[in-house]
């Protein structure tokens, strides 16, 4: 079986019980865990102070671990952006090891790219998903694929107001949408649109942005998606995917504003395919999607499918 490092380069870890289902569970599937010395410090909000946090990942690059899985998100990637070992990970990634984790990994994720355009995984995290009471059935099985290297690609059906959207197939394929060999990129949409202006955002040009969101109301979503129009971003892409944007509640103040809202608004502002409905975020069913990598997207009906084998 596979070799997983865990470590902790954001938030401290609180939910200690999950972190130990995370790696029993883990340890049952035949795994060999290996837990970083500072997974489970504590520095005010953060897993250890910053150069403590810097030194855990440069031991996840130097493990020779199968998967560096992260034991949760939360806040700190973005601060230590400029310490970070991007060589040292870029050569731990062409020896093997596969980078892991979402939210707050999306800064470690885009900085990466940026530097060294290196591949790494949108995916689970310990606590989060192999800790819970009952990990969802789509991610262990996408996880499973990235550890034996079968992963090709992820479909999902997309709401009947995304085909209304979408134009018409245009030829005898019955695609309404069709993107060849786009770099696949995104992740939070509050992290990458605080990258916005820095060195540490990459300059993905035809690419295909995949974006999520946690405890972010639909206003706050679309101020931060005016940031990436106004910034030239969104009109760099060949086509935007929204995953799962969760736990945010409405007031009456909003009058009927609503997420639904913030997805009409942004097909208005941009030439490109909007698709929802991506299975990926802060929800239990949540596919592993290559950052970095090219893929092909195609749509047909209100069956999409992201490719990449």
């Amino acid at each position: 079986m596979s070799h997983i490092y865990i470590y902790s380069p954001s938030s401290a870890v609180r939910d200690k019980a999950a972190f130990r289902r995370g790696v029993r569970r883990l340890q049952a599937q035949g795994h060999e865990v290996e837990i970083d010395e500072a997974a489970l410090a504590s520095h005010l909000r953060f897993a250890g102070d910053d150069a403590t946090r810097v030194a855990a990942i440069g031991r996840a690059a130097a493990s020779g671990a199968d998967v560096a899985l992260i034991s949760r998100g939360g806040y700190g990637l973005t601060r230590i952006l400029p310490e970070l070992p991007y060589r040292q990970l870029e050569r731990a990634i062409g020896r093997g090891t596969q980078f892991v984790g979402l939210s707050d990994f999306t800064a470690l994720q885009c900085a990466l790219l940026a530097r060294t355009g290196a591949t790494t995984w949108a995916g689970p995290a310990l606590g989060e998903d192999f800790g819970a009471e009952q990990p969802d059935e789509i991610m262990q099985a996408c996880f499973d694929d990235l550890l034996v290297g079968q992963g090709e690609g992820s479909g999902w059906r997309i709401p009947a107001a995304d085909q209304r959207a979408l134009p018409a197939p245009g030829d005898d394929t019955g695609l309404s949408v069709r993107v060849d060999r786009g770099v696949l990129w995104g992740g939070n949409l509050s992290v990458l649109s605080g990258l916005v202006g820095t060195p540490f955002l990459p300059a993905v040009r035809s690419g295909v942005l995949f974006l999520e969101d946690v405890n972010e109301h639909p206003y706050r979503i679309e101020r931060q998606l005016t940031q990436l129009l106004h910034a030239g971003v969104l009109a760099r892409q060949k086509a935007v995917l929204l995953g799962a944007f969760t736990r945010y509640k409405t007031v009456p103040h909003d009058r009927g504003f609503r997420m639904q809202t913030v997805v009409d608004w942004l097909r208005s502002k941009v030439k490109v395919p909007v698709l929802t409905g991506l299975p990926f975020g802060h929800v239990p069913t949540k596919v592993l999607l290559p950052v970095g990598q090219r893929v092909s997207l195609m749509v047909e009906g209100r069956d999409a499918l992201l490719y990449w084998g």
